[in-house]
C-alpha cells in the first residue's frame, strides 16, 4: 500500500508530481552541460526517462520525494527539489537528503531556494525529520550557497568522497551541510 502523496506551493512555485510532460525537459537540463557540471551525466533520454520512473516509485512507495517543480504562474516545468535516502551507503547514513536540479533558464532568480524552504518545511513539519543534509561535489558553489541561504551549516569535518562516484573524478570529494528541526 502506498502513502498518501504530498504536494505543495510555495509563493512562485508548486511541488508537484511527475507528469508525462516533464520527460522532454528533464532530459534536456540532463544534457545540458553546465546544469550537469557538478553531477554525473545521465548520457540517454533513456536513462534519464528511468531516472524519472524510480523518482516517481519512491514518490509512490514515500508519498515524497524529488517533487517536480513548475512556476506556477507560467505553467512550466523547471527542475525538482525534494528529499531522498541516499541509495548509497554514505559516511552519515542513514540520513534523508534535501536535493534540487533546475533548468538554466530558472537559474538566479531564487527558485531553487524558495523551493528547498518549502521542501525543509515540509520535511520537519509534515514528516518530521530531526535532521536532514545536504552534500555537494566541492567546486559546486551554486548548490552550496543556496544550502547556506536555506540555513544549513557545512560539516567541515564530514567531508567525503562519495562512493558512486569513480576514483580520479574531479566530482569525488564532497562537502557535506546539515540542518537540525527548529525546537519550538
Amino acid at each position: 500500500m502506498s502513502a498518501p502523496l504530498i504536494e505543495f506551493d510555495t509563493d512562485r512555485l508548486r511541488l508537484r508530481q511527475w507528469r508525462e510532460s516533464d520527460f522532454a525537459p528533464f532530459a534536456a537540463m540532463a544534457a545540458d552541460p553546465q546544469v550537469m557540471e557538478f553531477l554525473l551525466p545521465l548520457p540517454t533520454r533513456a536513462d534519464s526517462d528511468a531516472l524519472i520512473e524510480r523518482i516517481k516509485a519512491r514518490i509512490e512507495e514515500n508519498g515524497w520525494g524529488f517533487w517536480a517543480v513548475e512556476h506556477k504562474a507560467k505553467g512550466e516545468f523547471m527542475g525538482f527539489t525534494g528529499l531522498n535516502v541516499p541509495l548509497a551507503t554514505l559516511p552519515f547514513s542513514p540520513c534523508v537528503e534535501i536535493g534540487w536540479r533546475f533548468a538554466r533558464h530558472a537559474w538566479g532568480q531564487g527558485f531553487a531556494t524558495e523551493a528547498a524552504r518549502g521542501v525543509l518545511q515540509v520535511g520537519f513539519e509534515r514528516l518530521g525529520f530531526a535532521e536532514i543534509v545536504a552534500f555537494t561535489a566541492l567546486g559546486n558553489l551554486r548548490s552550496a550557497a543556496v544550502m547556506e541561504r536555506i540555513g544549513m551549516h557545512e560539516d567541515v569535518a564530514g567531508a567525503f568522497d562519495h562512493p558512486s562516484v569513480p576514483a580520479g573524478s574531479p566530482l569525488l570529494a564532497h562537502r557535506l551541510f546539515r540542518i537540525r528541526r527548529p525546537q519550538r
